[in-house]
C-alpha cells in the first residue's frame, strides 16, 4: 500500500534545503483584511468654470437681463455653401450685412446672392487696396485676410484679422457717393472671397422699390454721432461750462425684448438592486458610491454644456464683435493681449484647453518669456498679465487642430458672466442637484432620480471674449 505524500514547496532561501521555513504570503493574505480605495473615476476634471463662476440664484426657474436699448445691427457672420471647387453665398445670409438686417424679400436676395463673384487667393496677395475706391462688398468664405492701414511714421498699422464670415466694404454699400477704402486687406493663409459688386446692389435696389424703402429707413436710423462706442443711444450732458446755460435733457432707453434665460437640466435614473443596497455595504457604501460618481457625471455635463450648448453655452453666445483671430496660428503673447482687451474693463480669468496652454508655453519659451502664477481657491495656477489661466477640457479641439480661448469677466456687479441655478429645490442632495427616490420595481431595483438645473448668463457683451482659430499642433 502506497501513501500519496504531498509535494514539498520550495523557496529559494539562504538554508539552501529547499524546504519552506514560513508561511507563505499567497496563503496568508487568505486571513488578511484588503485595504481599498473608494470607485476612482478618469472622467473627473477640476471643472475650473464651476468653481469661477459667481452663482445667481433664480426663482422661478428664468433669469431677464435687462439691457439699455442698441441700435446696432448686422454685424454676423455670413455662411456658405460649397459644392466642390465653387462656393455660393447663402441667400438669406446676407441678412447679415449691416444694411440687409431684417430684410427678408427671398428672391432679391437670391438675385444678389447670384451676383456674388467667387475669387480665390494665396498667401500674401492683397484682396483690397487702400485708397481704391469701395466698389464691391468683401465676403470671406475660408481663409484669413490681415487688415492694415497706414501708420503716422511710414510703417503699415495692424488694425486685426478678419476671417472665415466675416465681411468688409458693407456699411460704404449704402452710401450717396462710393468712398475709398482705408485700409488694405492682405491673405495672410490661402482662401475664398466672394465679391458684391455695388453697382449691381444698386441697381437691385432701384428696380426693388421694398428693398429702396428698407435702406431708406437704415439711413434714417439713429446717426452714429448720437450712440456710443457700444451702439446705446448718447445720454445728453452738459460738462464745463459756466453761468446759466439751458442743460440738454435726455433719458435712458430700454431694450423692450431682453434676452431670458431658462434653466437647463440634466438628468438620469440610477438604479440599485435592493441585494446590492442591503447586503454589500461594509466598508463603503454601495448606494452612496453609486450616487457619487453619477454627480461627478452630471457636474462634468453641466461644464460641457456651459461651454457649447448653442442656447446659452459661453463658445455660442460671445458676441462677435468680442470675437478675434491668431495673427499667425498658434496662440502669442500678442494674441492672450488682445484677447484680454475685449475684456479690459476687469478681465477675471482666462479659460484654455490643456493643449492650448501647453502651445502658448511653447510660443512663451520661444520668446524667452516666462508667465508668472497666482494663488486661486489655493492652487498655484498659471496667468497672463496677473489674469489666472485655468484649463477646460470641455472647450473643443477640432478635427484641424484648432480650439479657442476665452477670456471672462465674472460677477453680477461687474457685469460679467454668471452660473445661474435654483436652491432649495425638493429632495436637494447639492445646490440644485436633487436626488429623488423613485421606489423599487418588481425586479427589486431601487430608481433613483438625480436631477441638476444650471445655466449662464452674459450680462453684457463686453463680460466675454473669444480667441478663435487658435492652433495647438505646431
Amino acid at each position: 500500500m502506497t501513501t500519496s505524500v504531498d509535494p514539498i514547496e520550495t523557496t529559494d532561501d539562504n538554508s539552501g534545503s529547499g524546504a519552506r521555513l514560513s508561511l507563505a504570503t499567497a496563503a496568508a493574505r487568505q486571513l488578511a483584511t484588503t485595504t481599498k480605495t473608494p470607485p476612482q473615476m478618469q472622467g473627473i476634471s477640476s471643472r475650473w468654470l464651476l468653481k469661477v463662476l459667481p452663482w445667481v440664484q433664480v426663482n422661478g426657474g428664468t433669469f431677464r437681463v435687462n439691457r439699455r436699448l442698441v441700435h446696432t445691427v448686422g454685424d454676423g457672420r455670413v455662411e456658405f455653401d460649397k459644392t466642390g471647387a465653387e462656393v455660393r453665398v447663402i441667400p438669406d445670409e446676407l441678412q447679415e450685412l449691416p444694411p440687409l438686417r431684417g430684410y427678408t424679400d427671398t428672391e432679391v436676395l437670391r438675385r444678389l446672392a447670384e451676383s456674388c463673384e467667387q475669387r480665390d487667393f494665396g498667401p500674401d496677395e492683397v484682396i483690397v487696396e487702400q485708397g481704391t475706391p469701395v466698389d464691391h462688398v468683401v465676403l470671406i468664405a475660408h481663409g484669413k485676410l490681415r487688415k492694415t492701414a497706414s501708420g503716422l511714421y511710414d510703417e503699415e498699422a495692424s488694425l486685426g484679422v478678419l476671417a472665415d464670415g466675416e465681411h468688409a466694404g458693407a456699411a460704404e454699400l449704402v452710401e450717396e457717393e462710393a468712398s475709398a477704402w482705408g485700409y488694405t486687406l492682405r491673405s495672410l493663409t490661402s482662401g475664398t472671397v466672394l465679391f458684391l459688386p455695388r453697382a449691381t446692389f444698386l441697381v437691385t435696389a432701384e428696380r426693388a422699390p421694398g428693398l429702396r424703402e428698407h435702406l431708406a429707413a437704415y439711413r434714417a436710423a439713429v446717426p452714429a454721432q448720437r450712440r456710443n462706442a457700444e451702439g446705446e443711444s448718447a445720454i445728453d450732458l452738459a460738462s464745463g461750462h459756466d453761468g446759466e446755460p439751458d442743460l440738454p435733457g435726455t433719458f435712458v432707453d430700454y431694450d423692450c425684448a431682453p434676452r431670458e434665460y431658462e434653466l437647463s437640466v440634466a438628468q438620469t435614473v440610477l438604479r440599485v438592486h435592493s441585494r446590492v443596497a442591503d447586503l454589500y455595504n461594509e466598508p463603503m457604501n454601495q448606494v452612496e458610491e453609486q450616487l457619487r460618481l453619477t454627480i461627478e457625471a452630471l457636474r462634468e455635463r453641466q461644464e460641457h454644456e456651459m461651454v457649447n450648448n448653442r442656447d446659452f453655452g459661453l463658445l455660442h453666445n460671445a458676441d462677435l464683435g468680442q470675437r478675434v483671430h491668431t495673427r499667425t496660428g498658434p496662440p502669442t503673447p500678442d494674441d492672450l493681449d488682445e484677447l484680454l482687451s475685449t475684456v479690459w474693463k476687469d478681465p477675471s480669468v482666462i479659460l484654455a484647453h490643456p493643449k492650448a496652454i501647453a502651445a502658448f508655453g511653447r510660443e512663451c519659451s520661444r520668446r524667452g518669456l516666462y508667465p508668472g502664477t497666482v494663488d486661486l481657491q489655493g492652487h498655484q495656477v498659471p496667468s497672463w498679465r496677473g489674469v489666472p489661466v485655468l484649463p477646460c477640457n470641455k472647450i473643443p479641439v477640432t478635427a484641424h487642430g484648432t480650439s479657442s480661448i476665452l477670456a471672462l469677466r465674472t460677477g453680477e456687479k461687474a457685469q460679467g458672466v454668471v452660473g445661474l441655478h435654483c436652491t432649495g429645490i425638493p429632495d436637494e442632495y447639492q445646490p440644485s442637484l436633487s436626488v429623488r427616490f423613485m421606489g423599487i420595481n418588481d425586479k427589486a431595483i431601487i430608481s433613483y432620480l438625480v436631477s441638476a438645473y444650471y445655466s449662464a448668463a452674459v450680462l453684457v457683451p463686453d463680460a466675454l471674449g473669444v480667441l478663435e482659430d487658435v492652433e495647438i499642433g505646431n
